[in-house]
């Protein structure tokens, strides 16, 4: 109020008043114009802070993978964490069944911990990986797997047991459906026999 009062008393004096005060205001609004244009520095700006962390969590998670309305994988997890890119990481490990056109059990994949790589379609499988035909009743173990889903394939470089009914099978890589129903181990270690 008191400003009010002193700028109504000079602007009711003389015309020349009157423009001393609309200078000293022009003047005023200028120097406040530029302190703040000098503050602003650009070594003051920061870059901005870009989350590449998971944009969707999901826990005690099972999803249904069907085609032509049967259910041909089933996949249970402890924890889903979903990013911008599509990938998606299982840090608590993976569950997976795979069924055959007729609905029935054929395999089953179990890892400590997984990774989705959407743009390449494949899953990785990491940490004490243990795929199992239950029909033939073999397992494999390994430390990492691949798998492809569109090509019902699954493969790794890493050192490989395949325990099956009365032989252990030990090696460096393998190559094999997913089933595990047809399989190449591609450096084969240990004895087992070969039927003719």
């Amino acid at each position: 109020m008191v400003y009010q009062a002193t700028i109504r008393l000079i602007c009711a004096g003389s015309g020349i008043t009157k423009a001393i005060v609309a200078a000293m205001a022009f003047s005023l609004r200028i120097a406040i114009v530029a302190a703040v244009l000098t503050s602003c520095n650009s070594s003051d700006l920061k870059e901005p802070l870009i989350y590449d962390g998971p944009l969707r969590i999901g826990e005690e998670v099972e999803m249904y993978y069907t085609e032509n309305n049967r259910v041909k994988t089933k996949m249970i997890a402890a924890k889903v964490f979903e990013y911008e890119s599509g990938d998606r990481e299982f840090p608590e490990g993976l569950y997976l069944e795979f069924y055959d056109e007729n609905g029935v059990l054929e395999s089953t994949l179990r890892a400590n911990e997984a990774y989705y790589f959407k743009k390449e379609h494949q899953w990785r499988a990491r940490g004490k990986v243990e795929v199992k035909n239950i029909e033939k009743d073999e397992q494999l173990n390994t430390e990492e797997l691949f798998w492809k889903p569109a090509e019902e394939q699954i493969f790794t470089d890493k050192f490989v047991t395949i325990r099956q009914q009365t032989d252990v099978i030990y090696g460096q890589g393998l190559e094999a459906r997913q089933d595990m129903s047809d399989y190449v181990i591609k450096k084969p270690e240990g004895e087992f026999s070969i039927e003719e």
